[in-house]
């Protein structure tokens, strides 16, 4: 391996693809041991190793800038370099927490504007800060025990960056708590419109049933007028009838009293024959409601105008 090795490097020494990033936080191999952390950058994510080998230690990536922590405890060398790393990303996962919590304390105050997929968008990058932070747990870990020992005066540096570690995780579980109770909010606001709206379309559902109740019943109206008119027709078609061929020319031969009793017999048969019936007597008993829901469904038949014409107004062609 070249004196300067990358991480595509030793992930390809560990067996692991070096186009992708690290499996897992630390990584263990008979080379050494590869730790890995993901620093969040606007433009993704640059990720730093500590690449501890039998005869030394490797890092990674670009440098780290010194950090406070290494300078307050006069670290040298490899310590320093090892808290630098692990301060930069846990400066980065603090910034980046307080970013999220930022954008989330606007979307809170846009209240019902606030767009449904920037909140989830929120969620999953909570949900990244949250395994990052997870990684960076793990290493500091590793980094305590056994391997100490490669890092000479690191111990009470590497310890307060835990402490660092664990408020960056305390601040992102307090804002992925703030995204979730905000997205359930919003979910039960957009379910109580659901339900409002049922609401509405179950009124509006049961009036058109209504109107089509109502309209049931004035047709059945209409259609009572309409049968009585038929049964009425049909007893006086049949003497009329009778009248217009026995009133032809052709039956002149016919006798008058035989014309008169004919007619007699044409009339009364028929009307006994019709209105003697038991369905025919009740119906007609009915006619009463009948008759006034047909005139309700007449008059809510709309008025078509004829075109030329105006409506409400009678013509000379006009019945």
């Amino acid at each position: 391996m070249a004196s300067s090795p990358t991480l595509a490097d030793v992930l390809a020494v560990l067996g692991d693809r070096p186009d992708r990033p690290p499996p897992h936080a630390v990584q263990h191999g008979a080379a050494g041991t590869l730790l890995s952390l993901p620093i969040p950058r606007d433009a993704g994510l640059a990720w730093r190793g500590i690449w501890i080998r039998p005869d030394g230690v490797d890092f990674l990536g670009p440098p780290s800038p010194p950090s406070g922590l290494s300078r307050s405890f006069h670290l040298t060398g490899d310590a320093a370099q090892l808290v630098d790393v692990l301060a930069e990303a846990t400066r980065a996962y603090i910034e980046l927490a307080e970013s999220i919590d930022e954008r989330l304390t606007k979307l809170q105050a846009r209240g019902r504007d606030a767009p449904s997929s920037v909140l989830w968008e929120l969620q999953r990058e909570v949900a990244g800060l949250r395994a990052h932070l997870g990684r960076a747990i793990v290493v500091a870990a590793e980094i305590s025990g056994p391997s100490i020992l490669r890092f000479p005066g690191a111990e009470t540096a590497v310890g307060a960056v835990v402490r660092e570690v664990d408020r960056a995780r305390e601040l992102a579980s307090a804002v992925q708590q703030s995204v979730s109770d905000l997205i359930l909010l919003r979910s039960a606001d957009e379910a109580n419109r659901i339900a409002e709206s049922a609401n509405q379309l179950a009124k509006t559902s049961n009036r058109i049933a209504e109107l089509a109740n109502i309209s049931n019943i004035r047709m059945l109206g209409l259609t009572y007028i309409a049968l009585v008119i038929g049964i009425v027709g049909a007893v006086v078609l049949i003497p009329n009838t009778g009248a217009t061929i026995l009133g032809m020319p052709s039956a002149a031969w016919v006798p008058g009293v035989w014309v008169d009793a004919i007619l007699v017999v044409l009339g009364i048969v028929p009307f006994v024959l019709v209105f003697s019936q038991p369905w025919i007597r009740r119906i007609l008993r009915d006619l009463g409601p009948a008759e006034g829901r047909a005139v309700e469904g007449v008059a809510d038949l709309p008025e078509l105008a004829v075109e030329g014409s105006v409506r409400g107004t009678r013509g000379r062609n006009d019945l």
